[in-house]
Parts: structure tokens; C-alpha cells; sequence
């Protein structure tokens, strides 16, 4: 085994030798607060800002309205979603609402 060691070791240098080193940044952290998010498209036709620390959009000019996907949640002493911010509003638990968005009003 000691007269291979010497093999190997050239043989495991040399193929490092073409090899580059990358240094790996941390990830940009996002502000809890923008206009939008890379990911998530804003609701249509309405006023709205992205929230990272709720992850969802919240809805300018209604209370405790959000928008993620397609779908809107409301908070009101339980939480409701809907495709439409007028409705129609079906009642969900909290395991139907983006997990930032549920810390939110978790008692």
C-alpha cells in the first residue's frame, strides 16, 4: 500500500490542477418591504406592496386583505380566501394560508 501512495497523490493533485476555485457569496437578503417580488406576480388591478417578512402582497386601501398566486386572504376573527378580492370568500384553517402570513395574526 506505502509504494501506491505516492500514485495516488499525483494522480489526485493532477486532476485538481485544471480545476478553479469559486468563492460562494451569501444570498442577497430581500427588504421586508417592495413594490413586488422576483417570484410572485402582483395582483391585478390593484394597489399593492410586497411584504417578505408576511410573504404575500398586502392590498393598499383594504384591511387585513393579501395576495400570493392568484388568490386573496382576508383576515377576519378567521381567515377566508378567494380568486376575486370582492369574493366570493370560502373560510379556510391556517393551513390554507402562506405561513408568514399566518404568524401574522397567530394568537
Amino acid at each position: 500500500m506505502k509504494r501506491w501512495m505516492p500514485l495516488v497523490l499525483a494522480l489526485g493533485l493532477s486532476s485538481l490542477a485544471g480545476c478553479a476555485v469559486q468563492q460562494v457569496s451569501a444570498p442577497i437578503a430581500q427588504p421586508s418591504v417592495a413594490k413586488s417580488h422576483p417570484r410572485y406576480a402582483p395582483p391585478p388591478g390593484v394597489d399593492s406592496h410586497w411584504d417578505g417578512r408576511l410573504t404575500v402582497y398586502v392590498v393598499a386601501g383594504a384591511r387585513d386583505l393579501y395576495y400570493r398566486e392568484r388568490t386573496y386572504y382576508r383576515w377576519n376573527n378567521g381567515w377566508s380566501w378567494a380568486t376575486n378580492p370582492q369574493g366570493p370568500w370560502q373560510p379556510t384553517d391556517s393551513s390554507g394560508v402562506p405561513p408568514g402570513l399566518y404568524r401574522r395574526y397567530a394568537q
